[in-house]
């Protein structure tokens, strides 16, 4: 039993660790501090759990992030006390705003050493307010057995609440008095042999059973979805089995005769022979305001959050068609505040009662053609337009990329602009590319860091992402040495904040340029070259294409395309509202 004898807060520790090992806990992330000595001793020393150290606080939450984004599983994250904790911040409002499991410890002074002006103590008690699915402080370190019962039952409480009833981060404040390092106490070494064997016999990982829905519910569907002219909105998504995700929806679309609109995030868009009705152009189509009249929907089902797409959400607020919302969480899903029900399930068991036995649609067809010709012209349009362009440009990236990376390579898709081109001009394919995203809060806290995490024992990985975005986390690059993977970065260098070249602020000179773009002027090779990671600029289409056709298997690189963001702003301005201008259906 790997119990550390040697003093209560080896103890302590130990029975913490060893616990949540028996829950399922893989991964832990620490960052350096004196205070956290105990369970920085006790994650490191055991054998089941990969223990990586990290220097900054805010990288390390967001690489634990990405890891427990991709593992659909709690990551351990461990800091000192004082202001250390603060910066896991940004990473637990990301974590529960997307519904990512995570498992924050923040060492603490005892109560003694508190408002009394000891050193790094700040008061950690329900540090991140509302943003954890439960926090508690536990009890000071003791050897007495019932309250080593009381650590064990609550630190499987607070595990549990990590993924249920919603997926979340759970804060445990853990205070620990001296001696921090396992320096003997003698009177911890007569519980050894008094400890229970089987202590940790009832420790088990937590499992949930599926909800399947009831007749009632069978009932009442079938009489809303039979009008024929409805749509299934595909929204954010990262479901952990894509394809049963896709064909869940691909069933009920075509026993319905629903076209599907799938945000460029969604792994729709990359398995797209599952489904026919698939329309990824419905941003462009919407903004031909003929058009975007004839399509309006009796009925829509959403499927999780609404895409990204301003020009959908505003057609929606505008028409305010019924909506039947499909999300096991309890999260409310209407920002629009729209005529919704929600339905607490997920789509793979909506699915299992959309059979042609109990549903039929009254559709004569001509819903769903507008729909799907109009997703041809339009697509056809982009590409037409599109291969062309032989100068580098931002749009392009996007529509490039998802034709010829690599079959399964996932994905972390950086927000403000690239986020948008994606959703613009992401091509479907059949190539079952993983996308991921930090879309809960929408910053660009943590992206290399995130991006790292999920590239971290997995398949060679991708990031596209701007200059800022990277550069807010160039910290992240610290992790060169611990993954164990491989990560192509597609930096997008438009010398600044390409997004708000899309804002009404940029006409207004100044002070737009030195406040809102915020150029910074970075070499990135000597940048790169600092934190030894590889580095060149692309110059043409065919060079990214042979750079990305196979991906190294180890260490990180940096593909930088250059590219005027005030021409690129300029180019989207006058294009995005002609690809279905002359749109006739």
């Amino acid at each position: 039993m790997p119990i550390d004898f040697r003093n209560i807060n080896t103890v302590w520790a130990s029975i913490l660790v060893e616990t949540l090992q028996y829950l399922g806990l893989t991964t832990a992330i620490i960052s350096p501090g004196s205070r956290s000595t105990p369970l920085t001793f006790a994650f490191a020393t055991h054998p089941k759990i990969e223990t990586i150290p990290i220097l900054d606080e805010r990288s390390a939450s967001f690489f634990a992030l990405g890891i427990a984004r991709k593992n659909y599983q709690p990551v351990v994250i461990v800091c000192t006390s004082g202001t250390a904790a603060a910066n896991f911040y940004p990473a637990i409002i990301e974590a529960k705003e997307s519904r990512i499991p995570l498992l924050v410890l923040t060492a603490d002074r005892p109560p003694e050493l508190r408002n009394c002006h000891a050193g790094q103590t700040i008061d950690q008690v329900k540090l991140y307010g509302s943003y954890p699915n439960w926090q508690v402080e536990l009890s000071l370190p003791s050897i007495e057995l019932k309250i080593l019962e009381y650590l064990r039952q609550t630190i499987i409480h607070g595990w549990r609440k990590t993924t249920l009833p919603t997926p979340g981060p759970v804060h445990f404040n853990i205070p620990f008095r001296d001696p921090l390092p396992p320096i003997p106490q003698p009177e911890v070494i007569s519980l050894e042999a008094q400890f229970p064997q089987n202590f940790f016999a009832t420790v088990q990982p937590i499992f949930t059973t599926e909800f399947l829905p009831n007749f009632d519910l069978t009932l009442d569907l079938k009489n809303q979805l039979q009008s024929g002219e409805g749509i299934i909105i595909a929204g954010l998504a990262q479901p952990k089995n894509p394809q049963k995700y896709c064909q869940a929806i691909a069933q009920i679309s075509q026993i319905i005769k629903f076209p599907v609109l799938a945000e460029g995030l969604s792994p729709l868009r990359n398995y797209s022979r599952l489904n026919p009705y698939l329309i990824s152009t419905y941003d462009l189509i919407l903004r031909n305001q003929e058009i975007a009249q004839k399509l309006i929907p009796k009925i829509v089902l959403q499927i999780g959050e609404l895409p990204t797409s301003k020009q959908l959400r505003t057609w929606l607020e505008t028409t305010n068609p019924h909506r039947l919302i499909i999300d096991e969480s309890e999260d409310n899903f209407d920002p629009l505040h729209g005529k919704t029900n929600h339905l607490q399930l997920s789509v793979e068991q909506l699915a299992k009662i959309f059979t042609p036995k109990l549903f039929h649609s009254n559709s004569d067809g001509n819903y769903l053609n507008l729909w799907c010709n109009a997703e041809v012209k339009v697509r056809e349009a982009i590409n037409k337009k599109m291969a062309v362009i032989n100068q580098i440009f931002e749009p392009k990236i996007p529509w490039l990329i998802s034709q010829i990376l690599p079959q399964g390579t996932p994905i972390f898709i950086a927000n403000s602009m690239p986020v948008r081109d994606v959703e613009f001009f992401w091509v479907p394919n059949n190539s079952q590319i993983k996308p991921f995203f930090n879309r809960g809060a929408n910053g660009i806290d943590g992206t290399l860091s995130t991006a790292l995490g999920i590239a971290h024992r997995q398949q060679s990985s991708v990031l596209l992402t701007g200059d800022l975005a990277l550069l807010h986390d160039t910290n992240g690059f610290l992790l060169r040495n611990k993954l164990v993977g491989h990560l192509t970065i597609i930096l997008i260098n438009n010398q600044g904040g390409g997004i708000f070249e899309m804002l009404p602020i940029a006409k207004f000179e100044p002070p737009f340029t030195e406040f809102f773009a915020t150029p910074q002027d970075i070499n990135f090779a000597q940048l790169c070259n600092t934190y030894g990671v590889e580095h060149q600029k692309i110059s043409s289409w065919q060079q990214l294409q042979q750079l990305l056709n196979t991906l190294p298997s180890s260490g990180i690189r940096v593909l930088e395309l250059q590219t005027n963001r005030r021409l690129d702003a300029k180019w989207r301005l006058n294009n995005l509202d002609k690809f279905a201008a002359n749109l006739l259906l």
